[in-house]
């Protein structure tokens, strides 16, 4: 079996994996990130950039370039429930430099990122290397075994990171415990043609014990009918004409259009999960993204998520990988870093799953009850909201960590509190100065 080697090996080239391999090979790390299809093109992805993620790439000075690219801006969300437009949130006031959510397809930001990331030396990206599973050096994982065009490969590393994803192999080779929270639907997703004179801001529409999304990409709407889990096939069983009519039903203006879903072969099911990992590294390990934990795609937050993650693990991980010491202390410190905001984020999607989930115990006319329209009436909403929606919980921002020995009793301290390597590297940093 051929063998590589590098210092980190990043398994999956979604928005974490290829996020964290620019940033370590801006920083002169040897990275090299596994992807295992051919290329970034899959429809119905987490299509979302988000406020902080653009801060982040004005950071790295992508942004101009990146919205040269097509996209939509959406500067607020509201959402059809019943018969009330419920404004959800508004990003126009958020403190970010880009006060909108961006909409791209992922395969154009990958593409994007990857191609800035191969002007440094240092970064490798291998398309068609599925990441199989692990290898071990005592009891510290020391590399990645993968299948290539060209046979079964080892690819030994200081440090492998798992970004492969809601169902990663590479988590599942590490035996990791997974905490699973229950959630109540799936999602169809599909495209639907758009006419200049439909909604512009409308996120969603929910009534009579459907929802349905609508996510404006220019000339179609990337659309996904929410569904109680596990009833895709009973929805099968009762034909395309009944599908079609639910969806004429909750947004009567798409009605001239549903006889575009002509095939089951153009939807896709979504099966939605929230977990996380009760522990996110082993000695040589650490996951992030949804390998670590698993969003639902409320908000849209997932991609921002795996992002804000991928720079954490950067900006922690930048001088020990330099110094080629890469402890289980530093590693639980992204853990610590990253699972605070985690937390939070699914919580407030699981409860947002479970008022949902009232919305479908009817299949008539949604009562729209006077709590939601106290709460539509508050002053301040939907500021709060753009911001928990657009920049976050805990946003990370880009350091540029030089080799500064931290000492071990610093690193404890970091860990205790949830703080970053880069707040004590910028510490270090003045109390030398001074």
């Amino acid at each position: 079996m051929k063998t590589l080697r590098t210092t980190c090996c990043v398994v999956g080239g979604g928005p974490a994996g290829v996020m964290l391999g620019y940033l370590l090979a801006r920083a002169g790390i040897k990275v090299t990130v596994l992807e295992k299809h051919e290329d970034f093109f899959r429809d119905f992805r987490g299509d979302t950039v988000h406020p902080s993620t653009l801060d982040i790439m004005h950071q790295l000075g992508l942004l101009d370039g990146l919205l040269q690219l097509p996209h939509q801006r959406v500067t607020s969300v509201s959402a059809r429930i019943g018969n009330l437009d419920f404004a959800a949130a508004d990003f126009r006031l958020v403190p970010s430099r880009c006060k909108f959510v961006a909409l791209m397809p992922q395969w154009d930001f990958l593409n994007f990122l990857s191609e800035r990331a191969k002007r440094f030396a240092s970064f490798e990206l291998r398309m068609r290397h599925e990441g199989t599973g692990l290898f071990r050096d005592g009891g510290r994982i020391a590399g990645v075994e993968a299948q290539s065009p060209d046979g079964p490969l080892q690819i030994a590393a200081d440090l492998v990171v798992a970004c492969d994803g809601r169902h990663s192999t590479i988590r599942q080779s590490a035996r990791l415990s997974v905490q699973e929270f229950g959630v109540p639907i799936d999602v169809l997703w599909f495209r639907i043609s758009r006419q200049p004179h439909d909604p512009e801001q409308v996120l969603g529409n929910i009534n009579y014990g459907k929802a349905l999304i609508l996510i404006n990409r220019g000339n179609y709407f990337q659309a996904g009918l929410i569904i109680r889990k596990g009833t895709f096939e009973q929805i099968k069983a009762k034909g395309l004409d009944a599908l079609r009519q639910n969806i004429a039903q909750i947004a009567p203006y798409l009605r001239d259009r549903v006889a575009e879903i002509e095939d089951w072969d153009q939807l896709k099911l979504l099966t939605v999960q929230v977990n996380r990992l009760r522990r996110w590294h082993l000695p040589g390990l650490l996951c992030i993204g949804d390998a670590a934990h698993a969003m639902s795609p409320a908000g849209g937050v997932g991609i921002n998520l795996a992002i804000q993650d991928a720079v954490a693990a950067a900006n922690i991980l930048t001088g020990p990988l330099r110094a080629g010491r890469v402890t289980d202390l530093i590693l639980k410190q992204v853990q610590r870093r990253r699972e605070f905001p985690t937390r939070v984020t699914q919580f407030l999607q699981v409860n947002a799953h479970k008022a949902l989930n009232a919305a479908f115990q009817t299949d008539g006319p949604i009562q729209v009850p006077w709590q939601l329209k106290v709460v539509d009436a508050l002053p301040g909403r939907k500021w709060i909201m753009g911001y928990v929606v657009g920049v976050g919980v805990r946003p990370e921002h880009v350091v540029d960590a030089e080799t500064i020995r931290i000492p071990q009793s610093l690193q404890k301290l970091a860990v205790r509190f949830g703080a970053s390597i880069g707040a004590i590297m910028k510490t270090a940093r003045f109390l030398r100065a001074c």
